[in-house]
């Protein structure tokens, strides 16, 4: 079936859906690929949930009219967004980089809300599938949509602006993330900047953070607006006990996020409200507002501890970054639970020394968790989260302790001992 006619099927259903687990009736079932599964599988399974039609890239699964034959279906998925986006007048904010994508994405749609009609990324919905899933959940009555994109190889980012055609874009920072995929910090530089080469070809603007001189440079010629401590949005910090707050405008922005580094997440949201005419107050208020949520910079109080829990992501720069800032914070007791970093190649050994000579060095008393870390270090370290003992961390009591590692080492699930 050509593109077309499956674009008037699309406007005539209730969305699409990739995973039959999560069915809605008058939905379009794309049956995608996987290393462990093959989408095609569960077609008919779909349509008996109340799909409308299920996509399939494999003839021998056609089996009636509600059975849509394509050469591949996630290619077919990623055009079908494309044009969908393409139809559509709403501007589209792209948002990259090697860490704070999401709380930038989350300021940025907070401060947007409060005078547009906004759709932004759900979860980790940022990549070849989770893009264009999002841009077909778009409507007419959406002003603006804000895309994260994450990348963990070259002509990812391209890829996806190819799909997404971002007016806008801004690109968080540059760190040592995904290193193993990329192949160098030079390629994360190239990879992550194929945002501002879309946007050049394309006569888009770049949100910059004018303090980064390797983004700043990379914007040379193209159009710019620059956030940071030359710009009027100057992200002078004003800490309020443990939280970062900024001070630009004229009047303090206060925020319920940790790290001196989140100074350029919030100054870029108040960059971006200001720049399409939200009420200064309005951004105030919708900075104040957002509370991190999912693992991502959360402060917990628990009966025994103070927690602050970041097990979503970890790579050299933001492990760094959150150990110093942790070490700022004036607290009696403090304590680090640390898992691995992982995707860094090459650079895995060096990068794990050299956090464990960071904390040895602050004098800290840590659990290390993850392979890497127990293969350097073997004091107080567990190859995995399971294998952690129970009585150590009950023996924490009255601590500040940072929870910080990749995603897949799990780490959130001692949060119920501590």
């Amino acid at each position: 079936m050509q593109l077309k006619d499956i674009y008037k099927l699309f406007l005539e259903s209730e969305g699409v859906c990739t995973d039959t687990r999560q069915i809605k009736k008058n939905t379009i079932f794309f049956s995608l690929k996987g290393r462990n599964f093959n989408g095609n599988l569960f077609a008919d399974h779909a349509l008996s949930l109340g799909c409308s039609f299920s996509v399939i890239d494999d003839r021998k699964y056609k089996k009636s009219k509600k059975h849509i034959l394509v050469d591949d279906v996630l290619i077919c998925l990623q055009e079908l967004a494309s044009l969908h986006r393409a139809e559509l007048n709403c501007k589209v904010i792209a948002i990259t980089g090697s860490n704070g994508k999401t709380t930038s994405k989350e300021l940025i749609s907070s401060v947007l809300r409060k005078k547009y009609n906004v759709l932004s990324t759900e979860g980790n919905l940022n990549n070849h599938i989770g893009v264009p899933l999002t841009l077909l959940k778009l409507n007419k009555s959406h002003e603006f949509a804000v895309i994260e994109m994450g990348a963990n190889h070259l002509k990812e980012i391209e890829l996806l602006c190819e799909i997404a055609k971002p007016n806008f874009g801004i690109i968080t920072n540059i760190g040592k993330a995904h290193v193993e995929g990329f192949g160098s910090f030079d390629n994360i530089l190239t990879g992550k900047t194929e945002l501002y080469r879309h946007l050049e070809k394309n006569d888009g603007i770049v949100f910059v953070n004018g303090d980064d001189k390797k983004l700043s440079k990379s914007t040379y010629g193209l159009n710019s607006i620059g956030y940071g401590s030359e710009s009027i949005y100057a992200s002078q910090i004003i800490m309020d006990d443990i939280y970062v707050n900024i001070f630009c405008l004229g009047i303090i922005f206060k925020s319920n996020l940790i790290g001196k580094y989140q100074k350029y997440n919030l100054a870029s949201a108040v960059c971006i409200g200001d720049y399409f005419k939200v009420d200064k107050l309005l951004i105030q208020e919708a900075i104040k507002n957002y509370i991190p949520k999912n693992n991502r910079s959360q402060i917990i109080e628990t009966k025994r501890n103070k927690v602050l829990m970041d097990a979503y992501n970890a790579n050299p720069t933001s492990m760094r970054e959150t150990i110093n800032y942790f070490d700022d914070i004036n607290y009696e007791k403090k304590f680090l639970i640390l898992g691995d970093m992982l995707e860094l190649g090459d650079t895995s050994e060096k990068e794990h020394k050299e956090i464990i000579s960071l904390i040895t060095k602050k004098e800290y008393k840590f659990i290390l968790v993850g392979e890497i870390f127990s293969s350097i270090n073997k004091e107080n370290s567990f190859k995995n989260v399971d294998l952690v003992p129970e009585k150590n961390l009950l023996e924490l009591k009255k601590f500040f302790i940072l929870v910080k590692g990749s995603r897949s080492i799990t780490l959130e699930k001692i949060l119920k001992y501590l």
